[in-house]
């Protein structure tokens, strides 16, 4: 049975519901969020960060966005190309689909071109 989805994991589907169709599964704690199968938002420790890339990371720091930290077992800071946006993307669909969509954006991107199968 899947366990319930905290508050703020089933407003950040209700603020991406507009992009497209919209899935959210537990990992690593936190939360991932694939719209339309597209990897390209994270939930963890109650903030929400979406994908970015080289392309698009300047526009999340522009706005104040802090990319997405973690240590490791070691001990060591490590730092993902997932970012924090900015208050009001919070506040309504409206205000979250710029990001959203630059964050699908970059994780189409990010997708590895399938193989052609093997020919026989």
């Amino acid at each position: 049975m899947a366990r319930p989805l905290p508050e703020f994991v089933e407003h950040a589907c209700e603020l991406f519901a507009p992009l497209g169709s919209i899935r959210v599964r537990a990992m690593f704690g936190g939360w991932g969020f694939y719209c339309d199968e597209i990897f390209f938002a994270i939930v963890a420790d109650e903030t929400l960060y979406l994908k970015a890339d080289s392309e698009s990371a300047d526009s999340f720091r522009q706005a104040g966005g802090e990319p997405f930290r973690f240590t490791t077992r070691d001990g060591r800071t490590e730092t993902m190309n997932y970012w924090t946006i900015p208050g009001e993307a919070l506040e309504s669909p409206v205000e979250m689909q710029p990001w959203g969509r630059l964050a699908l954006a970059a994780a189409v991107r990010a997708r590895k071109p399938k193989k052609p199968p093997a020919r026989k």
